[in-house]
């Protein structure tokens, strides 16, 4: 047994209660998964991160779901870097991560941090009576073809016609294996459709998004910085968003609103990078005492 500092961060949000909470543990990278995944379902939150030392980067990061370690994800990377700035723990206005999806760069402005996801990976596009079965919504819901789409973490992006279709959506596990399977995903982790809407849920808003979720995770995300950049990416090679940047608004139904400042690095057609910003309110902070072995 040993004991870590923890802080537990809303991503996403300037203030408490706001946006996705995420619990950091600083230098516990080396923990086995099981461990990791056990923490992740004590506190109920989507997912924690893990840090550590790195020998290509400033730090290591490991992210966390209730049932697996993932490659990335984007509340814990900003979750991540509130937290070790909150502590001191950084020197100087950007910082590099070492993630299973590569390095990941990260700017700090003011209160707004800002990581740049890897360039899009397209896959294949999905069905869109499978995707409307997956969500329980009629086919007529859906624009266009969903389609999966990566910046560091795969996301079967859906683009629904209008808020009511949005707020109406309600998961069907059966059919979203289906869906899982014919994208190649492994079961239905982590293929869960990221619906969206081209309208804000505020004034400021140029989307507003949603992301429901299979157990054992929560049964929906408050903000998925991940799918934010696949969703922003999906959008600016499709030409369903003209603006190189825009505000992507995630939670509100939730009671947990959250916000995003998304940009694209490059061209439309040839999207070298994603940079998604936030900023994270560090919430709680104390010391968890974790075991080697569950």
């Amino acid at each position: 047994m040993a004991r870590y500092d923890f802080d537990w961060v809303d991503a996403f949000s300037a203030h408490a209660f706001g946006g996705n909470g995420c619990a950091v543990v600083h230098e516990g990278a080396h923990l086995p998964e099981a461990v990791c995944t056990a923490y992740v379902r004590e506190t109920s939150l989507v997912e924690c991160t893990f840090t550590g030392p790195s020998q290509v980067a400033d730090v290591k990061v490991r992210y966390f779901l209730a049932s697996r370690e993932i490659p990335f994800a984007g509340h814990p990377t900003i979750a991540t870097v509130a937290a070790m700035r909150d502590r001191g723990l950084i020197a100087g206005e950007s910082i590099t991560l070492e993630t299973g999806a590569g390095i990941v760069p990260v700017r700090l402005d003011g209160d707004l941090i800002e990581m740049t996801q890897v360039a899009p990976e397209f896959g294949p596009f999905a069905d869109p009576a499978q995707v409307a079965a997956a969500v329980s919504l009629p086919v007529e819901a859906i624009v266009g073809r969903p389609q999966k789409v990566s910046t560091g973490l795969p996301f079967c992006i859906t683009v629904l016609k209008d808020r009511a279709a949005l707020e109406a959506a309600e998961l069907n596990l059966e059919a979203l294996a289906a869906l899982g399977k014919s994208l190649g995903a492994d079961g239905i982790d982590m293929m869960e459709p990221f619906l969206v809407t081209l309208e804000g849920a505020t004034a400021e808003g140029d989307t507003f998004s949603r992301l429901l979720m299979a157990p054992p995770s929560p049964p929906e995300d408050p903000f998925t910085g991940s799918a934010t950049g696949a969703m922003a990416s999906y959008l600016w090679r499709h030409g369903l968003m003209d603006k190189a940047e825009f505000t992507a608004e995630q939670g509100h139904g939730m009671g947990r609103p959250g916000q995003a400042r998304v940009a694209r690095v490059g061209p439309a057609d040839a999207i070298e990078g994603v940079r998604v910003a936030g900023e994270g309110f560090v919430l709680m902070r104390g010391t968890v005492d974790l075991p080697d072995t569950v």
